[in-house]
């Protein structure tokens, strides 16, 4: 943290300059009006090196006002380095309100999470992205993957997404399926499991997508259609977590990871630590469900 006030006070309100915050506020208009398009940005540098969370910082730096609320969750926690120097970072530069609670939140910066709480059309949901574009795994070449969205040609991601199938006998293709916005642009999800994902169909909340490394913003605005990609006779599927219980709440009904005492003896956990901590006081706050086609 910075300690000096001079110092500080030398700095423009939320870090960034006017000039660039109006122009990443303009390209995430863009993005909202043309849901699942990647919107090439400036990306201004940062105190932090790219690929650790800057496309996000970009965003909730140009959108935060002295009356939002933030929270930062990084792979579900509250608690980890990476979301406690983040917000830190960001109230010493906008002086905004910070929360653990997802419920009061107005703006929530996530790395690879999608909180288990339904959120409210209030509120906006940050995610930071590695990689935005979901073509790079069988085409290397950026103006040939501008093209293939131009022309809605993703069939070689069909062809990738039936290789999995058939070496693993499951649609799943590990974090970041890929997921088709309002039928027409195949788009990144950022890196969050495939438990997450069916709740990016026809939320109340805004998803922005800041990829920082590789100057992309892509949004799925309120009430936007988005569906995973899948066959017809071979459906996606989330991760089951058949017969398991969270150890600390007795829940069985949301994201779980794997924990170990000091006896290396196997328990599980909810991910989401503020979800977790609602479970265990009650009473048990909304949540949207999917249940795996048979």
């Amino acid at each position: 943290m910075i300690e000096n006030k001079k110092y500080k006070d030398s700095f423009n309100y939320a870090y960034i300059d006017e000039f660039t915050k109006k122009e990443i506020r303009r390209k995430t208009l863009k993005a909202v009006c043309i849901p699942g398009y990647q919107v090439p940005y400036s990306s201004p540098e940062m105190p932090i090196s790219r690929g650790w969370g800057t496309g996000g910082l970009h965003l909730t730096l140009s959108l935060v006002g002295p009356n939002d609320v933030l929270k930062v969750i990084d792979q579900g926690s509250d608690a980890s380095v990476n979301a406690c120097n983040l917000r830190l970072f960001v109230q010493e530069m906008a002086k905004c309100a910070l929360t653990f609670n997802t419920g009061e939140a107005t703006i929530i910066q996530s790395r690879h999470r999608v909180p288990e709480e339904i959120m409210t059309e209030k509120q906006i949901l940050v995610l930071q992205v590695p990689q935005p574009e979901p073509l790079r795994g069988v085409e290397r070449h950026e103006a040939k993957t501008r093209m293939m969205h131009a022309e809605a040609d993703y069939a070689k991601i069909w062809v990738t997404l039936y290789e999995a199938y058939v070496r693993s006998g499951a649609l799943r293709s590990g974090a970041g399926h890929p997921i088709m916005v309002n039928g027409r642009y195949v788009a990144t999800p950022s890196p969050i499991p495939s438990w997450d994902v069916p709740n990016l169909s026809m939320a109340r909340c805004l998803y922005l997508f800041g990829a920082g490394r590789e100057k992309r913003i892509h949004c799925i605005p309120p009430f936007t259609r988005v569906e995973p990609l899948e066959f017809e006779d071979i459906r996606f599927k989330v991760e089951e977590f058949v017969d398991i219980k969270c150890s600390a709440s007795g829940e069985d009904k949301a994201f779980m990871d794997q924990i170990y005492d000091d006896d290396f003896n196997k328990s599980w956990v909810i991910n989401d630590s503020n979800f977790l901590d609602k479970v265990r006081q009650g009473p048990r706050p909304p949540q949207k469900l999917f249940t795996n086609p048979e």
